[in-house]
């Protein structure tokens, strides 16, 4: 039994080193393949990967503040976790209606990055711990930028770059705040949705969020 528990002991050791090491890595270097990435390829590997780093320099501020709007509001504010957006959920959940979720923009690039799209209480565990490393050892700016280059935002398509091309035949630099909107529009379910053509449902919710960035005005990351 002391071997079993030493082994235990050591292996849960070094898997903290690694995600120690892994997140540290990752505050400089760009992310160039996820989980998410990973899991998408062996659900279908016929599906072709479009994914094109790009500093956060090169994605148009507009879109960066289309993901705030829509996503996270109180990104700039929070340390990880949204108290508030969490407890309104849970209310609502408890009346029955569709059940919402309060992932912030920390959570989910924790889970796209480093884990994967369950909802068990195990993986929900790993997302706080991964959060609070990158909350910790991240800024707010490599957050969003390493969320910007990797969440899906289509089928087969991860990151800023990557779908802008594919939406509107452009560098992420050079997107429109409606056309930033629009993409911001499909991330619940980038897999089913179209940033363009966009359905009424997603007009829709573009002009929410073209409202939300207008209310929300200019930020600053630094």
């Amino acid at each position: 039994m002391k071997r079993i528990f030493k082994f235990f002991l050591r292996l849960i050791g070094w898997l903290f080193l690694f995600s120690l090491f892994i997140v540290l890595l990752y505050k400089w270097v760009p992310v160039p393949f996820t989980s998410l990435m990973a899991i998408r390829y062996f659900e279908n590997p016929s599906e072709e990967i479009k994914h094109d780093w790009v500093p956060i320099e090169s994605i148009s501020p507009h879109l960066q503040l289309a993901v705030i709007s829509s996503e996270d509001q109180n990104f700039l504010n929070h340390s990880g976790f949204d108290m508030k957006a969490i407890e309104k959920a849970i209310e609502r959940n408890k009346t029955g209606k569709r059940v919402r979720g309060a992932s912030t923009i920390s959570q989910q690039t924790a889970k796209n990055v480093f884990l994967w799209p369950n909802r068990n209480w195990f993986r929900k565990g790993m997302e706080v711990y991964f959060t609070f490393l990158i909350e910790t050892l991240w800024s707010k700016e490599r957050i969003l930028e390493v969320y910007l280059n990797s969440i899906e935002m289509g089928k087969g398509v991860y990151g800023a770059e990557a779908a802008s091309q594919l939406w509107f035949k452009k560098p992420a630099a050079k997107l429109s705040a409606y056309e930033a909107a629009a993409i911001a529009a499909i991330l619940p379910n980038p897999r089913l949705y179209r940033a363009n053509p966009a359905s009424s449902y997603i007009q829709g919710r573009k002009s929410w969020i073209v409202r939300q960035m207008n209310n929300h005005g200019p930020f600053n990351l630094n």
